[in-house]
């Protein structure tokens, strides 16, 4: 069965003749693309597919070659504003099987990695779920998924990304999964319902820890910033052979979905809708304990009973309310008292978990990353009421991500932002939207701040107008471009015929600076990577019955 074909070079055509088909079970659609690459065969790990000699001497030579090669892969290309952006794909959020012992489809996933190494990917992301990591107890870690997960990695030539992920999957943008948090931890949120976040109604969010509580014993004697501190040692511990070859970055986790942010638009049970302005998480008694001290502390004991009173609910546009609306009280005294004490508890609950993670990771030789959201919605009011609800600070008077980037950058964390390929043009007028705005905020602040700038989509897309949003994106004109780029996300989609063919052009385009990049149908040229696509009636068919596997 063959959905797809790919077209080689004569580099590596012998590794075509040798194959073998895979079990049509367990399958990705990349199996449809990857038939070809028996088990024991693999590319290899040079950018440019290079023919091997058989003599030995001309052996070693080839492998320095190779080498060579694969330093150049991470440095500048052609230098000025074409710079290599390295492209990364994010795995499915259940790669590693809940009971944490195994990888979910594994000889699928196998063959979808050698698809993704074929295209020119640089790697792939994965989240590393608290959740089914430490889920028999504290202390109690069980890395084996993980450890099968990255040796396949490795075998395919690929680096990875991994996520620290301390949030529940499930109940936002994506999450095609359930994965709660530890059994232990919900044990003690059953015990003491303060420790996550609360909104006005009294509503609790499982999703998450709330930051109020960052440095107390509140999970069996252990504080939250203790608990993820021994988990990304017991990680480092566990996989540091891996390290600056194979695990190439770690992306800490600080709140909802991965992001450093409050869980202000939780989508669970409808609780919130695109385009609500959310409300704000502060209602826990950790969160008014501090609220209450710092209100002490300015002189002003009546600012610290609550949030305002009139910020509105969950579902509601700016001018509904008396707090975001055009000259409401947001930019008043009491106003700024609260959103400064309100994103300041944000900034210092980012900056104490990184200051463990730097320290943990420092001599790995592998980069920190943190993800702040891409909240583009009522970006073009004064208040940016959705995103003030977040924790970003951010008002038409105030640049709200400045202050963030210099958090990062001081303890050298790359900044990866999201909805990289949106455009304004794309959003609906009522909702007040603004990405494309947002986007250049946010370059601008990383670049004042001296901070690396990473990437990704938002939403799933495989049309070439979100391709070439991330490429304006990506380029690097003014010395504010991306230092890398991951997709969202592997799945049956990305595989099918027209998306596949989208994204391998996407991927050379980045390798190439972000320039234009079309692949031909057929290849008629000997290039390096060509895929063409030969799909009749009877192989659609099966392709199509592969991709339900997924």
């Amino acid at each position: 069965m063959a959905g797809l074909t790919l077209r080689l070079s004569t580099s590596c055509m012998s590794i075509i003749n040798t194959t073998k088909a895979h079990k049509p079970n367990d399958d990705f659609p990349a199996n449809s693309v990857l038939r070809a690459f028996p088990a024991a065969s693999r590319p290899p790990p040079a950018s440019k597919l290079r023919t091997r000699a058989t003599n030995s001497t001309q052996d070693v030579q080839g492998s320095m070659e190779e080498m060579k090669v694969e330093r150049l892969h991470h440095l500048v290309k052609h230098g000025g504003s074409t710079a290599r952006v390295p492209v990364y794909v994010m795995l499915p959020l259940d790669t590693v099987a809940m009971n944490g012992g195994g990888l979910h489809k594994g000889k699928a996933l196998n063959a979808s990695l050698m698809a993704l190494r074929s295209a020119g990917v640089e790697g792939v992301m994965v989240d590393v779920w608290w959740g089914i990591v430490e889920k028999e107890g504290p202390l109690k870690y069980n890395w084996e998924g993980y450890g099968q997960l990255l040796e396949m990695i490795k075998k395919n030539g690929l680096k990875v990304q991994m996520v620290m992920s301390f949030h529940q999957c499930g109940g936002n943008v994506g999450d095609s999964c359930s994965i709660p948090l530890p059994p232990w931890v919900h044990e003690e949120m059953s015990r003491d319902q303060d420790i996550v976040y609360t909104d006005k109604s009294g509503r609790r969010n499982p999703e998450y820890i709330s930051l109020g509580c960052d440095m107390l014993p509140v999970l069996k004697g252990r504080t939250p910033i203790q608990v993820y501190s021994d988990y990304m040692r017991s990680f480092r511990d566990r996989f540091n052979d891996y390290f600056g070859d194979v695990i190439v970055e770690i992306q800490v986790g600080m709140g909802p979905c991965g992001e450093l942010r409050y869980p202000s638009y939780p989508e669970s049970n409808g609780t919130w809708r695109f385009p609500g302005i959310g409300e704000f998480q502060c209602y826990d008694k950790y969160m008014k304990a501090s609220l209450q001290e710092s209100a002490i502390a300015v002189g002003h004991k009546e600012w610290g009973y609550g949030g305002p009173h009139d910020s509105g609910y969950y579902n509601q546009f700016p001018e509904e309310t008396g707090f975001f609306r055009r000259e409401g009280a947001w930019n008043t005294d009491y106003g700024k008292f609260f959103l400064e004490w309100y994103s300041n508890m944000l900034l210092e609950h980012g900056d104490r978990i990184l200051a463990s993670a730097e320290e943990i990771f420092r001599d790995t030789n592998t980069k920190l990353s943190a993800k702040v959201a891409g909240i583009h919605w009522h970006y073009k009011t004064r208040s940016h009421p959705a995103e003030l609800t977040a924790g970003y600070y951010n008002t038409r008077y105030r640049d709200g991500y400045l202050p963030i980037a210099q958090m990062l950058a001081k303890r050298g964390v790359v900044l990866n932002f999201t909805c990289m390929e949106m455009k304004d043009e794309q959003q609906p007028g009522h909702a007040n939207c603004s990405p494309e705005l947002l986007v250049k905020q946010v370059k601008l602040a990383a670049k004042a701040a001296g901070a690396e700038l990473a990437g990704e989509n938002a939403l799933e897309r495989y049309d070439e107008s979100a391709f070439s949003q991330v490429r304006a994106t990506s380029r690097s004109d003014a010395g504010d471009g991306l230092c890398a780029f991951t997709y969202l996300r592997m799945n049956k989609r990305l595989f099918e015929e027209h998306n596949w063919r989208q994204f391998v052009a996407f991927v050379k385009s980045m390798d190439e600076g972000g320039r234009r990049i079309s692949l031909p149908k057929s290849d008629s040229s000997h290039s390096d990577l060509n895929v063409g696509f030969i799909i009749n009636n009877s192989q659609k068919k099966e392709a199509t019955e592969t991709a339900g596997a997924l």
